[in-house]
């Protein structure tokens, strides 16, 4: 039996076209698109709606197959954290934040990370392979139905809340994922599928400069910068990818960004590392780096893991840095730790499985816009 196509992997666009090929319409390519993803539902027989021939005929060429859970956790405090089978024993980590007036999920883009942050735990697993478009939709689609499912039983005052928000924020780098990443988020922007708002969307990325500008040409969503340095000794030091494109590079890319972004500004993220990057000298360095940038900057407590070398800002040192960024006029806020009790920073339990992966690093080198 020839292999099946996997609906996840295709944007509304690209499933009318197979449709076509099929000789169906484009009103059916659209039924089912909603069936998939506003609804949930994999089996076909369930799609009342659809003629019985064609219910055949998908059965026949086509499956809703995202990946399988491996293990999924939940934290005391409403964290849920999911590890996905994607093959040859590797894992991807997916994380479901509840708060009071959103409920966030973390979606990883590829299954390692080859740009070798140090203070990444997944950087330290090297790198494998880039997901597919149903490996990184899948998440979502597995995670809403589980957070339905898992509701109010989380917590007694809980509600089911429902994903409101998308972050690629979880293992890899999205911009060295572009097609797939970008058909993703497509589809997760799609009316007819999930309907997230730019605004509510967000790819988080290390810096691929060139990338951004295609993001900006492509699907403007929001921007979050992983900066972490308020120089480029430092920077290159800890996010290596900062030797192929610089701070003033990518603060100028930023800028350039804005002009099509859905928020006005662009989200620092600052990973606070004792003795690196946490005095108050690097916080008035940070403040004078993005005067000419509208900026939020969001400080992260580190979370330690095994040999990592680096060791968490204390509570004081944080919030003097908080401090002297506010005087300075920036919003500046404090992440939140969560999931702790079940390892729910980005590549910490996808450290614990047995991982085939290869330590393999792919050299940074400019990449042509």
């Amino acid at each position: 039996m020839a292999e099946r196509t996997n609906l996840l992997d295709f944007t509304l666009p690209r499933l009318t076209a197979w449709f076509a090929e099929l000789g169906e319409k484009p009103f059916r390519a659209k039924q089912v698109f909603s069936w998939v993803h506003q609804r949930g539902v994999d089996d076909f027989d369930a799609m009342t709606d659809l003629a019985k021939g064609l219910r055949e005929k998908l059965h026949a060429l086509a499956v809703v197959e995202p990946p399988e859970i491996m293990s999924e956790h939940i934290s005391a405090d409403g964290t849920i954290k999911w590890l996905f089978d994607v093959g040859v024993g590797n894992g991807i980590e997916t994380v479901f934040i509840p708060e009071d007036d959103r409920g966030t999920l973390c979606v990883s883009s590829q299954v390692g990370c080859a740009l070798d942050c140090k203070f990444c735990s997944t950087g330290r697993q090297g790198f494998n392979r880039d997901l597919s478009v149903s490996e990184i939709l899948g998440q979502l689609w597995v995670a809403r139905r589980r957070v339905a499912e898992l509701g109010a039983s989380l917590r007694e005052d809980a509600d089911a809340r429902p994903i409101t928000n998308v972050v690629m924020m979880g293992m890899g780098e999205p911009l060295n994922n572009f097609v797939a990443v970008t058909d993703a988020m497509e589809v997760m922007l799609d009316d007819h599928a999930y309907g997230l708002s730019r605004r509510r969307v967000t790819l988080s990325t290390s810096g691929v400069v060139p990338m951004i500008r295609k993001l900006g040409e492509r699907l403007p969503v929001a921007l979050a910068v992983s900066l972490h340095a308020p120089n480029d000794e430092i920077r290159s030091r800890i996010v290596p990818i900062n030797r192929t494109y610089p701070i003033a590079e990518l603060l100028k890319a930023c800028r350039d960004y804005l002009a099509v972004a859905p928020r006005d500004f662009i989200t620092f993220e600052y990973v606070m590392l004792e003795g690196v990057n946490d005095s108050v000298a690097n916080a008035r360095e940070l403040a004078k780096l993005l005067a000419d940038t509208p900026a939020k900057v969001n400080l992260i407590p580190f979370n330690p893991f095994a040999e990592s070398g680096y060791v968490r800002s204390s509570d004081a040192a944080v919030r003097q840095f908080q401090s002297v960024l506010i005087e300075a006029g920036f919003v500046a806020t404090v992440r939140k730790t969560r999931g702790d009790d079940i390892d729910a920073a980005c590549g910490q339990l996808a450290g614990q499985v047995v991982n085939r992966m290869k330590n393999k690093t792919i050299p940074l080198r400019k990449v042509a816009p």
